[in-house]
């Protein structure tokens, strides 16, 4: 059982919503993570779909819904992807890609420039299956969650294998199918495990500390996780990717409360629909905001009627004391101020 400590006051307070559905240029094509550079630029990474390799790609912008152009193309050549999971940027502005179907990590320059791609497809020591998330530590070395193997790698940012930890299973500090990764300011790292629907926190070399979460849709309960961050005040934002929801937790995976989706139309949308008057035309007449009862509890019904709402959000990430929520099935990022 979780337990609950309802929050008197706001945890974050909505900023924007950045996004477009497009199949190429400025816009996204199903999100799935979102990362930042020393130079104000925001990456987010498309994962797309093969039938229309012009999805999948790398879209370049900022806060204020400038776009600086997209990168990344399909295939399985130096500086291709085929299914882009996760990206992460050091601290030389260098950009980290996982795809997870080739199990490989490949790396651009800040202008998409490739650079190099490391990584092997297999079972054993340092082999990569179906890699989901990347980060890294204060050290500039990396972390990959690894999923299909059900374990956690560190490497060097050169693909040098260093360590590492978890097992199949449901067991403490065991996983299974793990997916989003993120460390805190002590270098503690956080995992949601997303088949065992619950949250993992391990030191930086592996020993297992704590863990939180169980199945279910009440407060507090994970549906699938796909995502984890902590931020300066060691509060706990979850990606409860099942459930259409962010939750935040403290430091001892205590329950404070939950975000659904503020969204407001984008820069990028309402400039299409100011030159598309039949598409605003039909987006007037249309009932955005239903009655939320009709659904019967159900959140992915509810999510994919009420446009406001998170719908497959896939990742949440930090930056400059902002939280981002990569959308996936909406095709944007919500962004919200972290007010602790």
């Amino acid at each position: 059982m979780i337990s609950v400590t309802k929050s008197t006051s706001p945890i974050v307070e909505y900023h924007n919503t950045i996004g477009l559905c497009t199949m190429e240029g400025r816009g996204f094509m199903f999100p799935v993570d979102t990362a930042f550079d020393s130079n104000g630029y925001i990456y987010t990474i498309n994962r797309g779909h093969k039938a229309d390799p012009r999805t999948i790609r790398i879209t370049k912008y900022n806060i204020h819904s400038e776009f600086f152009g997209t990168f990344l193309s399909y295939g399985n050549n130096d500086g291709q992807l085929l299914t882009p999971s996760s990206i992460a940027i050091d601290k030389n502005n260098n950009i980290y890609t996982c795809d997870e179907l080739t199990s490989t990590v490949t790396i651009f320059d800040s202008n998409g420039k490739f650079i190099n791609k490391w990584g092997h497809k297999g079972k054993g020591k340092s082999d990569l299956d179906g890699p989901t998330s990347i980060i890294f530590d204060q050290n500039e070395d990396i972390y990959i969650s690894d999923q299909y193997n059900h374990r956690i790698q560190k490497f060097t940012n050169e693909g040098k294998f260093l360590l590492s930890f978890g097992s199949y299973g449901n067991n403490n500090s065991q996983l299974n199918l793990p997916w989003g990764i993120s460390i805190d300011n002590n270098n503690n790292i956080f995992v949601a495990n997303w088949r065992n629907n619950r949250i993992e926190k391990f030191s930086d070399d592996g020993k297992f500390i704590a863990q939180f979460g169980n199945y279910g849709n009440k407060e507090g309960e994970l549906n699938r996780p796909s995502s984890v961050v902590v931020d300066n005040k060691e509060y706990i934002y979850v990606a409860d990717w099942g459930n259409e929801r962010i939750q935040i937790y403290d430091n001892k995976g205590i329950y404070i409360s939950q975000i659904r989706g503020q969204a407001t139309v984008s820069k990028w949308a309402q400039e299409f629909l100011d030159s598309n008057l039949e598409e605003a035309s039909a987006r007037s007449k249309a009932n955005l905001k239903p009655d939320i009862s009709q659904f019967n509890n159900d959140p992915h019904e509810e999510s994919s009627h009420i446009e406001e709402f998170f719908w497959g959000p896939t990742s949440v990430k930090i930056h400059k004391n902002k939280l981002y929520v990569t959308e996936s099935n909406r095709h944007r990022v919500q962004i919200y101020n972290i007010l602790t």
